[in-house]
């Protein structure tokens, strides 16, 4: 029996795309970053209810950008504490100690995988924070209302990691994850919701955030700001026209992307809708077998009105259930694990803190396949492993 793999594809559709990208790859002329990465950016934003959405070349470059951004305009400082959740990507954490910040793990609760408003609270009982830098885990989150609410009380920014919870709604009544802070960042990374290959957004309701993001993107030029912006720019530097196309204003990188990254964005966004859906029907089929197996202790979601998942996670004491599934279906730890306890975190650790949630969940926790390319077969197969039985 053919094991079940965590992706089928590069991006959904791939056939279908894959020949209108050889169309437009022989029809235009520039492929370097240009108007169909802007026209992604547009939908985008359109899409996600934003103001401001900006491409990289990855979400990891997003992420970057997004901290050397508020470095550059004053908003943080070297040396801040940045809290982040304690189960996420390297590239969370990455950039802060990179750009010479603190990072601070949060601990997550089991039962959701993520930062909740009591985990916070116990951290700034011990840790003042300038930032909380959460990850959306699994195209889940924890109880953004009272979250944010502490986080305006204490003055402290909020950005947002959506690379893996795309499309997700804490409660219908509130925005999409991804609307909550300052900004937040995504990633079109191959077998995340929508794929580009490789690439990445920041979205921000910011104007002056926005500018500075395009400005990061591409060695800190001005050229792809708003006018009015590169005006004053100009002025305030006393720069005239001639030279201002090679004056570097803050401090950038080359994260550009291409335009083959913003045609396929372009076509991939036409089924974003679709795609969420079926991830989330897999997933409410999923969690209802999973609870029908004493030995998981499934995840708890019900205050989310829409969870956009990206794989399904399973908790279980039991190592010998784990190898079973993975017999038949492609397994992965979650996510990092615990961060506090890679190696590369250990180094920079400044406080030493520990996350006992977190440790039990990387010690006891992995996850299985959940893409919009599963057949029926597929998810019935892996609906009776959920469940303990055997299977055909």
């Amino acid at each position: 029996m053919e094991k079940i793999n965590l992706m089928k594809s590069t991006f959904y559709k791939e056939k279908e795309i894959k020949r209108k990208l050889c169309d437009f790859i022989l029809d235009t002329e520039i492929l370097s970053m240009n108007k169909y990465v802007k026209q992604f950016e547009n939908d985008f934003s359109k899409w996600q209810q934003t103001d401001n959405s900006v491409m990289y070349n990855s979400g990891s470059s997003a992420n970057l950008a997004l901290i050397q951004s508020l470095l550059n305009l004053n908003r943080l400082k070297k040396g801040d504490n940045v809290g982040i959740s304690a189960i996420t990507w390297a590239t969370n954490f990455m950039p802060l100690i990179q750009l010479g910040l603190n990072p601070v793990p949060v601990d997550i609760k089991t039962t959701t995988l993520n930062i909740h408003s009591n985990n916070l609270e116990a951290t700034l009982k011990e840790h003042k924070l300038d930032a909380l830098f959460l990850t959306h885990l699994l195209g889940f989150c924890g109880d953004m209302d009272n979250i944010k609410d502490i986080c305006d009380d204490r003055k402290i920014l909020l950005l947002e990691d959506t690379c893996e919870s795309i499309g997700s709604y804490y409660k219908s009544k509130y925005p999409k994850l991804g609307n909550w802070g300052l900004a937040s960042t995504f990633s079109t990374y191959v077998g995340h919701h929508i794929s580009t290959i490789e690439g990445g957004m920041v979205c921000t309701k910011d104007e002056e955030l926005s500018n500075m993001l395009k400005m990061v993107r591409a060695h800190g030029w001005s050229r792809d700001i708003d006018h009015k912006a590169e005006r004053r720019l100009k002025v305030d530097n006393k720069v005239d026209d001639f030279n201002n196309k090679y004056t570097f204003y803050a401090l950038g990188y080359n994260l550009r992307p291409t335009e083959i990254s913003g045609f396929i964005g372009i076509e991939q966004l036409k089924y974003i809708d679709e795609i969420i859906n079926k991830r989330e029907d897999n997933f409410r089929n999923f969690l209802y077998n999973s609870k029908r197996n004493g030995m998981n202790e499934y995840i708890i979601v019900d205050y989310m009105d829409k969870v956009s998942n990206f794989a399904f996670p399973i908790t279980t004491k039991n190592k010998e259930y784990r190898d079973r599934i993975d017999k038949y279906v492609e397994t992965r730890p979650i996510v990092g694990g615990n961060v506090v306890k890679q190696p590369v975190f250990k180094k920079y650790n400044k406080y030493n803190i520990q996350c006992p949630n977190a440790d039990y969940v990387a010690n006891n926790g992995f996850y299985i396949p959940n893409n919009p390319e599963l057949t029926k077969e597929e998810v019935k197969r892996m609906c009776a492993l959920l469940r303990n039985e055997d299977i055909q």
